[in-house]
């Protein structure tokens, strides 16, 4: 199997740090759902910070580097204009693909827009759950309500990133980067 340069970066921004930001999202779920004080001794919460903060840090991370390398990378080949002279065909350049089939346009004008707009919120909201989490460390587990408050956020972050991946990978099915 070989890969061009389009599709290994089309997959390292899905199927690499897309799917490694929806894991890491799972591991800080649970380690704020779980950060009680009744729940775990000092000790205990002492090391559950220590990985929780490692945690959201690195789904931060990878959260940016998601979106930047489908910014920067693979988006410009997804948007990239048909050449006017040319006759090729418009497989090749999947935004002009979509728009041109009425049955399609949707796919772009919903499903792109939410990728290039709202999965920006995705590591906005990791890094501020990040940030409170190295900010707050062993307090978080005395204060319940700033604890619900970054699981929102968290949850929030998740959903704009699962909804993204998953416009991505249907786009991807119906008008491929080749």
């Amino acid at each position: 199997m070989s890969l061009s340069a389009r599709e290994f970066w089309t997959a390292v921004h899905g199927m690499g740090l897309g799917a490694l930001f929806l894991l890491a999202f799972a591991g800080g779920f649970a380690g704020l759902y779980g950060l009680r004080r009744e729940w775990e001794t000092a000790a205990g919460i002492k090391e559950q910070v220590r990985r929780l903060t490692a945690g959201t840090w690195i789904m931060a991370i990878v959260a940016w580097l998601t979106v930047i390398v489908g910014t920067w990378i693979v988006y410009p080949w997804y948007r990239a204009d048909p050449p006017e002279t040319s006759t090729s065909e418009l497989r090749y350049y999947p935004r002009s693909y979509l728009k041109e089939d009425p049955n399609l346009a949707a796919w772009h004008d919903f499903g792109m827009e939410w990728k290039e707009h709202v999965s920006w919120l995705s590591p906005i909201l990791a890094t501020a759950v990040a940030y409170v989490v190295l900010r707050y460390g062993f307090r978080l587990a005395e204060a319940p309500r700033v604890r619900w408050a970054l699981i929102v956020l968290f949850v929030l972050a998740f959903f704009a990133a699962g909804i993204g991946g998953l416009f991505g990978a249907l786009i991807t099915k119906v008008a491929p980067i080749l």
